[in-house]
């Protein structure tokens, strides 16, 4: 079990989805450019077969800044994405619109 202190050491802001691209040779894969105020972040999501990419445009979503940048499929993944991966892989989005760079608490 994690204890409270441990989450607290996670940096998750929200930012909003600015482009979005199926990756090449992919059945589920997708490049997200989401901007976080001061600066633009490439994640990689793992929901491209329940999603069109247009869809996901002006999204306002929660993003974990401060994990160990990865590399998949050749493509530079720089968060996670928060979303719930149930049989339509929703995403987590606040009930209103915030400014960007906001922290989630």
């Amino acid at each position: 079990m994690y204890k409270f202190e441990d989450f607290t050491k996670l940096e998750i802001r929200v930012g909003k989805i600015v482009e979005a691209e199926r990756i090449p040779n992919t059945d589920r894969l997708m490049k997200i450019i989401v901007d976080m105020g001061n600066e633009k972040r490439q994640v990689v999501a793992g929901f491209g077969h329940k999603h069109k990419p247009e869809e996901l445009i002006g999204k306002q979503v929660p993003i974990v800044l401060n994990i160990e940048k990865a590399v998949i499929r050749g493509v530079e993944s720089n968060g996670i994405l928060m979303a719930v991966y149930d049989e339509r892989a929703t995403l987590l989005t606040p009930l209103h619109q915030v400014p960007v760079g906001t922290k989630v608490k």
